[in-house]
């Protein structure tokens, strides 16, 4: 059987999503928003270091209900750029609370998908493992929040609705006030 760093090795391949077009690698950290389908594997694989002993992943899926209504798919649109950007500095922020060895892979994706499809991907790897989930927990909580990528939801009725961001949902808002006041 192969060990970790074999497998990761085989993962990293070719450039394709979930890696593809992922810059700031030599900081640890990286970032991408995507047309394609997202390779957790790839993802996770970016932020394997011998040094650590945790490496989670987080994957963000279309569901099929929400609020009430049965969902058929979901749209995302961001001004990629400046997504990344934003996605980089929440990585800085979350290094500057639990570790400068902290490493980051960020991955969004646009376009329309289905229910099961992946929409984000935030791998970290850390010393241990209570710095790498809360780091992973402050990225997407503050994506949500700052991020400039936008979600259009499409019903079985035939309707579709661009929902508000997360900061506007109280369950967001409660979240962001625990991660602040932490």
């Amino acid at each position: 059987m192969a060990n970790r760093a074999e497998m990761t090795d085989k993962a990293r391949g070719p450039e394709t999503a979930g890696g593809a077009g992922m810059a700031g690698n030599a900081e640890g950290i990286e970032v991408a928003v995507v047309e394609s389908a997202i390779d957790p594997t790839r993802t996770l694989a970016r932020v394997t270091d011998p040094g650590h002993g945790a490496e989670t992943l987080f994957l963000g899926v279309v569901r099929e209900h929400n609020l009430g209504r049965k969902v058929l798919g979901v749209s995302y649109d961001a001004f990629a750029p400046l997504a990344e950007t934003v996605l980089r500095e929440i990585c800085k922020e979350a290094r500057a609370r639990w570790g400068e060895s902290l490493k980051f892979a960020v991955t969004h994706r646009t376009g329309r998908l289905d229910v099961g499809e992946i929409s984000v991907a935030i791998a970290v790897g850390s010393r241990h493992r209570d710095e790498a989930y809360q780091a992973s927990r402050y990225v997407i909580e503050e994506l949500k929040i700052r991020a400039p990528i936008w979600k259009k939801e499409h019903y079985e009725d035939g309707e579709s609705e661009w929902l508000k961001g997360h900061a506007l949902c109280s369950h967001g808002e409660r979240a962001h006030a625990r991660e602040k006041n932490a």
